[in-house]
C-alpha cells in the first residue's frame, strides 16, 4: 500500500515507513466472481493477486509442509516488491509444552521458505484459542525461534495469540525482550489489543462486509488509513484497545516502521475489495 507517493506499495526491504496491504491466501471460489477477470485462469490468480495486492499472508503452510520449488514458484510469479507472509506450520504451536517445539520449528525455517528471498515477510506463530499464556513455556518457545534461515536470511516473528490470559503486561514484557511483533486482531472473536511489541506493525482486520460495494465503509477505510500512517511514522494510534496505555514520549522516540495490514475472516468475499479500497486511501 502506498503511503504517499513516494512509499513502496510493495517489497520486503525491511524499509522503515513502508505500510502493505493484503488478504489471506489467492484461492477461493467466490473472488471468482467479483476480484479475478472473467475467465482468468485459476493457474494465474497469483499472478493477478499480487499485482492487485502489496502482501497475501498464505495460510496452507499452517497445515501442510510445502516444497521449496512452491517457494520458488510463488517468489517467480509475483512482482519483485511483493511480500508474503506465512503462517508456521500448527505443530510448532498447537502443542502442550511449547519449550518442546524446537524440532518442529527447526523443521518449518528448513521447509525451504529461504527460496522467497527478498519476498519473504513475517513468520506468524498461530496459537490455539485455548492456550493460556504461561511465561515459563513461553519464554521457552521464543527462544526457539531462529533469527535467520539459509544464506542469512534474516527472520521475524509475530506471536498470533488468542487467549484471554495474553492481555498481560508480562507477555507484553516478554515479547518485547525478545523482539517480536504481537498480531492486532481487529475482531470481537479474539482478544484485540494493539499494544507494540516489536519492531514492526501486524493487524488483521477480520470485518470485510459484503453490504459494502468496497468491501468496508468509506469512514472505516479513512480510520483505517490514519491508524497505518500513525503506525508507519512511530506513533501509537488514539482509541485502540490496549493492555497498557502507551509511554509518554512512545510517538517522539519511536523510529518509523513497517506496517502490515490483512483483511482476513468477516465476511471474506469482500476482502480484496476492501484491501484495495484501503490501498486507494493511502496512495
Amino acid at each position: 500500500m502506498h503511503a504517499s507517493a513516494s512509499d513502496p506499495a510493495h517489497g520486503n526491504e525491511a524499509a522503515p515507513g513502508a505500510i502493505r496491504v493484503g488478504v489471506g491466501g489467492w484461492t477461493f471460489e467466490p473472488w471468482r466472481a467479483n476480484f479475478y477477470p472473467a475467465g482468468w485462469p485459476k493457474d494465474r490468480e497469483l499472478e493477478y493477486a499480487s499485482r492487485q495486492l502489496s502482501m497475501i499472508e498464505v495460510n496452507g503452510t499452517y497445515y501442510a509442509t510445502q516444497k521449496p520449488t512452491t517457494f520458488a514458484r510463488w517468489r517467480d510469479e509475483t512482482p519483485d516488491d511483493f511480500v508474503f507472509s506465512l503462517k508456521a506450520h500448527r505443530l510448532a504451536t498447537n502443542r502442550r509444552v511449547l519449550a518442546e517445539a524446537g524440532e518442529s520449528i527447526g523443521w518449518f525455517c528448513g521447509s525451504g521458505i529461504a527460496e522467497l528471498g527478498a519476498k519473504l515477510g513475517p513468520i506468524v506463530w498461530q496459537f490455539a484459542p485455548t492456550k493460556r499464556f504461561d511465561a515459563g513455556d513461553f519464554e521457552a518457545f521464543l527462544k526457539l525461534l531462529p533469527r535467520e534461515v539459509a544464506g542469512g536470511l534474516p527472520l521475524r516473528h509475530v506471536m498470533d495469540v488468542r487467549h484471554d490470559s495474553f492481555r498481560s503486561s508480562a507477555y507484553l514484557a516478554l515479547a518485547r525482550r525478545h523482539g517480536v511483533a504481537t498480531c492486532f486482531t481487529e475482531s470481537d472473536e479474539y482478544p484485540s489489543f494493539a499494544d507494540i511489541t516489536g519492531s514492526f506493525v501486524y493487524a488483521r482486520v477480520m470485518r470485510a462486509a459484503a453490504a459494502e460495494p468496497e468491501g468496508i465503509a468509506p469512514a472505516v477505510a479513512a480510520q483505517l488509513a490514519a491508524c497505518a500512517r500513525c503506525w508507519r511514522d512511530g506513533g501509537e494510534p488514539e482509541g485502540l484497545p490496549r493492555v497498557e496505555p502507551p509511554a509518554a514520549s512512545a510517538a517522539a522516540a519511536a523510529a518509523p516502521r513497517e506496517v502490515f495490514i490483512l483483511f482476513i475472516g468477516g465476511d471474506k468475499e469482500k476482502a480484496p475489495a476492501a484491501a484495495m479500497s484501503l490501498l486507494r486511501r493511502l496512495r
